[in-house]
């Protein structure tokens, strides 16, 4: 870590944690939820109709992992191309159960992303389901996907299965637990390969171990006080760690059933499939937790007791519908796919509109300085979630850990007397202007202010005098500079840090994640 201030080092408690629950592999842990809830318990259904008990989980996993096992090596990252269906959580225990490496490819991303994961990770196989590639129109990526690796499709899959192997499978299901040891997979070993949004450049490969992503089931499970009694909605992808983690492995911890579904922008269709589905917990991003809302009718989320929303910063506007149509609180969480994700929470019992809440226990945090600006600093986090490293585009397979423990976030914030987090923007999301540091997603938040029903972006683009100038782009057709510049005086606002020029456009430019496209937005801007 750079140059990090000593009066700025903290570390949060974590005493009351458990770290044994995290010393085991994934496997392990879905065998111990199901010792403890029963065979019988369903822990997954979804809008596939096909509804998982922990028995029918582990059962299909060893089968289906028996066969990718015979294509693949131990320690072999293997492309997981599926959306939220019960097929998705069978792949990922398969894999995880004979220690091969789920590698979680964002189909929503586009064929370069998808091509440079591929690079990246060393992907020799790529598993996927034929009516999934026809439903999501992607056959021609899966073409051109097949010409660096094997595709090997579920349904082919299930119809090479012999009785011997579902013999095996059934006799493997009842000495699971033997046969995992044997294999030597540590707790410490890689368990699943993500890909950062890749919003402002090429996708990075993040290598998380199992006791990373267990013991970030343990930070917040123990932080936001849930239950086995509890029900979830899933719509967030598994390729999205927010999404794979809050929405499937926790679950699976806990023995809290997860309701899947595969795309969160049906926004008319979730709302009441969520209250069908008996689900008291949500989660999602202000992006689509604004959709949803918009869409429903009051009695939709009337069984929800907590609605947890991160990836990006929720608006106020956000806020008030849920307040007001539902008499619902957000509750608002920070992370990052390095830290597994989860860095900090707003719980029912101490929370803070505007902020992402408290650290989870167990970490070490230091905010670094940044040259132009006088409060908080650049975010830095160590602690039992942070990831094993990174893999790159350009040094594919190798695995670069972070050093000395520390992320690097990326992320401006400030830390409040009470422990509370904010965050202020990203440290590439900075602008240099009159010599003034100025923080893009606070431009952002003063355009949500004037125009709170509407979507912004703010981004840089070089400047001959000034280095360079700022450009809303946004999705409201009639947005005057003149209103931004009104609402400055009014609130003491610097006319410099207002946006030189905008320009509107019809949506704009979403991650499959939930998050803006940052490089899309950029492109538009320096093309006008």
């Amino acid at each position: 870590m750079n140059e990090a201030r000593s009066d700025s080092l903290v570390a949060i408690d974590g005493s009351h944690l458990k770290p044994a629950r995290w010393q085991r592999t994934l496997f392990e842990a879905l065998l111990d939820t199901r010792r403890k809830q029963g065979g019988e318990f369903e822990i997954i259904d979804g809008a596939d109709g096909i509804p998982l008990s922990f028995d029918k989980l582990v059962l299909a996993s060893l089968i289906i992992g028996r066969v990718l096992a015979r294509r693949t090596a131990q320690g072999e990252r293997v492309g997981v191309l599926l959306p939220n269906v019960s097929g998705v959580a069978v792949t990922f225990f398969a894999l995880a159960a004979f220690g091969r490496v789920p590698a979680m490819l964002n189909f929503s991303s586009g064929i370069r992303s998808l091509t440079a994961a591929v690079v990246t990770a060393e992907l020799k196989v790529i598993v996927t389901a034929r009516a999934f590639v026809t439903k999501a129109n992607l056959q021609e990526a899966v073409d051109d996907l097949a010409e660096h690796c094997q595709i090997v499709y579920l349904e082919d899959l299930r119809k090479s299965l012999s009785r011997i192997d579902k013999l095996r499978g059934f006799i493997d299901s009842k000495r699971a637990r033997r046969l995992h040891l044997k294999r030597r997979i540590r707790p410490d070993d890689i368990a699943v390969m993500l890909f950062t949004s890749g919003s402002e450049g090429v996708p990075k490969g993040v290598a998380l171990t199992h006791a990373n992503l267990l013991s970030n089931c343990e930070q917040f499970i123990t932080m936001l006080e849930l239950t086995g009694t509890d029900r979830i909605f899933n719509a967030l992808p598994v390729f999205h760690s927010f999404g794979l983690t809050t929405g499937l492995l926790a679950p699976m911890v806990i023995g809290m059933r997860t309701y899947l579904y595969p795309t969160p922008l049906h926004y008319r269709q979730i709302p009441p499939l969520v209250r069908s589905s008996g689900a008291t917990i949500l989660t999602g991003t202000d992006t689509f937790a604004a959709g949803w809302g918009k869409a429903a009718d009051p009695d939709d989320f009337k069984g929800l007791r907590l609605v947890f929303l991160g990836a990006e910063k929720v608006k106020d506007a956000t806020r008030r519908i849920w307040r007001e149509r539902f008499g619902l609180e957000i509750y608002e969480g920070y992370g990052a796919t390095e830290a597994a994700p989860v860095i900090a929470a707003n719980t029912q019992l101490d929370h803070r509109d505007g902020s992402v809440g408290k650290l989870m226990p167990g970490l070490e945090v230091a905010l670094e300085t940044v040259p132009g600006l006088d409060h908080g600093g650049r975010l830095h986090v160590r602690g039992p979630n942070v990831m094993a490293g990174y893999m790159r585009h350009d040094t594919p397979g190798t695995l670069e850990p972070p050093a000395d423990g520390w992320h690097d976030t990326g992320d401006i914030v400030t830390i409040d007397d009470d422990g509370f987090v904010f965050i202020r923007g990203r440290a590439k999301r900075f602008a240099k202007i009159g010599g003034e540091m100025v923080s893009l997603a606070a431009v952002e938040a003063y355009c949500s202010e004037i125009w709170p029903d509407n979507a912004h972006a703010v981004t840089a683009v070089a400047h001959p005098r000034k280095g360079e100038m700022l450009v809303l782009v946004t999705d409201r057709p009639e947005a005057e500079r003149q209103e931004l510049i009104d609402w400055a005086k009014n609130h003491g606002i610097s006319e410099l840090t207002l946006p030189k020029t905008i320009f509107s456009v019809e949506a704009l430019p979403v991650l499959g994640t939930g998050k803006l496209d940052y490089a899309a937005i950029g492109e538009m801007a320096a093309a006008k």
